[in-house]
């Protein structure tokens, strides 16, 4: 499993806003680290530099000390991103929106098969699976996502405010999903407004005013 390090990055807005100056992060594998503050303090934009999807303007992103380069080497070093918007395609189904991936990171369709079953099973979405994401409601498509990012099994797994539409039950099931991937040994970062997830995470950072502090 591997350890993801954020180095002294300024990350900023692609009209050159900067959103955060001089972050240094570490998310190590076993354990789950929570990145909490309020909305528009840089919890998305950490994550998407996490991922790939933003190149920090200065300071360094690091996968077991390889430079991140982008997206696609972001996934090819087992990187997984569940977004806020959840990413996923309208037109297919929910058991479609989970095996594509499975398969577009190099499973079989054996495995896409049963890691999606497993997956959507999780969730408690079973009996969605051959539905479409639009006739699905927010809740069940953001388990959905959750779903797919929990089927491609990856080393470091970043949920970007995977809980925001769901009730207390599967809440909880999210979180204490989050937490299996971190037993199996991945690294897990968990965007979150909401204080009672983060207090469940074995570390938290604080995003305020441009700036990361480390609260535990």
């Amino acid at each position: 499993m591997r350890t993801l390090t954020v180095q002294a990055a300024n990350l900023s807005h692609g009209d050159g806003s900067v959103v955060l100056s001089g972050v240094s992060v570490q998310a190590r594998p076993g354990e789950l680290l929570a990145v909490t503050g309020t909305s528009g303090a840089g919890k998305t934009t950490l994550l998407s530099a996490m991922a790939g999807l933003l190149a920090p303007a200065s300071g360094e992103i690091l996968v077991d000390g390889e430079q991140l380069r982008d997206r696609d080497h972001g996934v090819a070093l087992g990187v997984v991103l569940v977004p806020q918007d959840n990413g996923l395609a309208a037109i297919l189904t929910a058991e479609e929106n989970v095996a594509v991936a499975v398969i577009a990171t190099g499973g079989t369709p054996a495995e896409a098969r049963r890691g999606t079953s497993t997956a959507l099973e999780k969730l408690g979405l079973a009996g969605q699976a051959g539905q479409l994401i639009e006739e699905l409601s927010g809740g069940q498509q953001q388990r959905v996502a959750i779903a797919r990012g929990l089927a491609l099994h990856g080393d470091v797994v970043l949920a970007d405010e995977v809980t925001s539409e769901l009730d207390a039950a599967n809440r909880q099931r999210v979180l204490e999903l989050l937490r299996g991937e971190a037993q199996r040994g991945a690294a897990v970062v968990f965007a979150t407004h909401d204080p009672e997830a983060a207090a469940a995470c074995d570390h938290e950072i604080h995003l305020a005013d441009g700036q990361a502090m480390m609260v535990r």
